[in-house]
């Protein structure tokens, strides 16, 4: 899930952490984001003034490689960073000491199995290539495509490129499939070179994405994260409320018409403080919603492509502290 623009901070990021020094006041809360709606929504934050107006001290820091952005928290290089549940499970998994704060938002189609225009059921794609970036979000969401409709995942080849290589691979007929998600998606769809055989739509809560925070900087700044939510719900709110203006303020971030971007918008449920508190709870059965039932699917995939040793406990490293404090539970 996730990028374009230039980094705001410039080159210098994995060279001098972020980190806070002295104080929240003195040195604003680095928050890392990339190209996913979930998280480019921080920008209507910003935009609206909700960030200033819950007194959340955050610095939103634009990466143009989503991937980047997970490493940075792992190396300590920010103090918090917007990703999904299934990369933040393995750097759990090797100890970095790291906790989700918030979830953010569920893929509700903005992340899809796209295949060729001659292809049209999951029986035509035995024996074909499909390019995705391995051990990934994306090549998780395929298999779990091809399982529900009985294909064998030993009967496909997955070759490893990164989300824009692999759509431009199946936009030039170099591979039969693509695991990607939006602006590939709507890409390929624009250009008429394939189409969205499997899309998360089809898979409620299968790729929950989230803030996780170092716990240095939670410890230091607790109440400055429940400001940080706080702000969050206020944008979940506009958002739903305006979804046009809303768009219009995201889409610049990533160089999008307002018109293309809220159909990106539309593909991801954004997640407000019911929902984050039902996520965040081990007694909540919908699947869905819960990161707990989550963690245990996902983890069954990672340990499979070894990314994981052991299926990490929720109770460890969800904390729904703040998202409580922040509606008055």
């Amino acid at each position: 899930m996730k990028k374009l623009k230039t980094l705001l901070l410039t080159g210098t990021l994995l060279l001098a952490p972020f980190m806070l020094t002295a104080n929240a006041e003195a040195a604003p809360i680095t928050l890392g984001l990339s190209n996913w709606p979930g998280w480019v929504a921080w920008y209507v934050a910003e935009h609206n003034g909700y960030l200033k107006k819950y007194h959340a001290n955050f610095r939103l820091v634009w990466f143009t490689s989503y991937m980047t952005s997970v490493e940075a928290l792992s190396a300590g290089k920010i103090d918090a960073n917007c990703q999904a549940l299934i990369d933040t499970l393995a750097p759990v998994d090797k100890g970095v000491p790291i906790k989700v704060v918030l979830l953010t938002d569920n893929s509700h189609g903005n992340d899809a199995l796209m295949v060729s225009n001659s292809i049209t059921t999951f029986k035509q794609l035995e024996g074909k290539t499909i390019a995705v970036r391995m051990d990934s979000i994306e090549q998780y969401l395929d298999e779990y495509a091809l399982t529900k409709n009985n294909i064998p995942t030993t009967s496909i080849h997955f070759v490893n490129m990164s989300t824009g290589n692999a759509a431009a691979a199946l936009m030039a007929g170099r591979v039969e499939a693509a695991g990607v998600w939006n602006p590939w998606i709507q890409r390929i769809e624009n250009k008429k070179l394939g189409h969205a055989l499997f899309s998360s739509a089809s898979a409620p809560g299968v790729i929950p994405d989230v803030v996780a925070a170092r716990e240095s900087v939670l410890k230091a700044y607790p109440q400055q994260f429940v400001n940080l939510s706080k702000a969050w719900f206020a944008t979940v709110k506009f958002i739903k409320d305006h979804p046009k203006q809303a768009a219009a303020i995201m889409a610049p971030h990533v160089e999008l018409s307002p018109a293309v971007y809220l159909t990106a918008l539309s593909g991801t449920r954004l997640f407000g403080p019911k929902l984050n508190m039902d996520a965040m709870d081990p007694a909540e059965k919908e699947k869905s919603i819960s990161l707990y039932k989550s963690t245990k699917d996902t983890s069954v995939f990672l340990k499979k492509v070894g990314a994981i040793s052991a299926e990490p406990n929720p109770s460890n490293f969800l904390d729904p502290e703040f998202i409580k404090k922040a509606e008055g539970k």
